[in-house]
């Protein structure tokens, strides 16, 4: 496997997660070291890589508190990429919707894209050498979905973002691109959907490969893409 990411530092929001696990375990086998902030110490239970060499993990970082984003971001060695798997959902009619399933979802899912992609644009600014940022929208965003608003608006927030953010920054050479799955095939949707077709979902490791060469110094000219990564579903 290729080395294209040595020297490399790669920021993993949700990166604890099932799908950030399979990003962060691209991203070192390519070499990177990858930080990951978790918010919830019991987040790491599964977490694989909490004392790995490549793998650099802090504890309780809320990204929707613009400070600690901040901080974090302006105390990294240095930045080549940032990928935003973090988020939430939430499913249900609209009009059984509240306003803080509602601000739960944007802060989720909106807020914290917006703020790390934010201070991701900063630290790549210092290096000079451009840079990538990854985001995860989903497939409500772009495909209408009833049951899902809320979550779908959130989704539209970061798809919108990544689009807007692509134009501002080519000029200094950082590329900003999103992937937008379907249903991932993880344990816990298994066990929400028993009945579905689980093998037409996409699988977090293949999701992660697209996310990685979208991140990667290889990815030379894709930017302001939302790629569809619905698989079967």
């Amino acid at each position: 496997m290729s080395k294209d990411f040595e020297n490399r530092h790669v920021v993993v929001t949700g990166g604890s997660g099932a799908l950030g696990t399979a990003v962060v375990t691209e991203l070192v086998e390519r070499g990177a070291h990858v930080h990951v902030p978790v918010y919830v110490p019991k987040e790491l239970d599964r977490f694989p890589y909490r004392e790995h060499d490549q793998v650099s993990v802090r504890l309780g970082l809320d990204f929707t508190v613009e400070e600690t984003v901040e901080k974090y971001y302006d105390a990294l060695p240095s930045c080549w990429a940032s990928i935003h798997v973090a988020g939430g959902f939430r499913m249900g009619p609209f009009v059984d919707t509240s306003l803080d399933d509602f601000l739960f979802l944007m802060n989720m899912n909106a807020v914290t894209c917006f703020l790390a992609s934010r201070e991701a644009v900063k630290a790549m600014g210092k290096g000079g050498d451009g840079g990538r940022i990854v985001n995860v929208a989903a497939k409500p965003a772009l495909v209408p979905t009833g049951g899902l608003v809320a979550y779908a608006a959130s989704k539209a927030v970061v798809a919108s973002l990544t689009t807007s953010l692509a134009e501002e920054v080519a000029s200094d050479g950082i590329w900003v691109n999103a992937i937008a799955p379907s249903i991932i095939d993880t344990a816990a949707n298994r066990e929400a959907m028993p009945k579905a077709d689980h093998d037409a979902w996409p699988k977090a490791a293949d999701l992660a490969k697209t996310i990685v060469h979208l991140a990667s110094p290889g990815n030379a000219v894709g930017r302001g893409a939302i790629v569809p990564v619905y698989g079967k579903s």
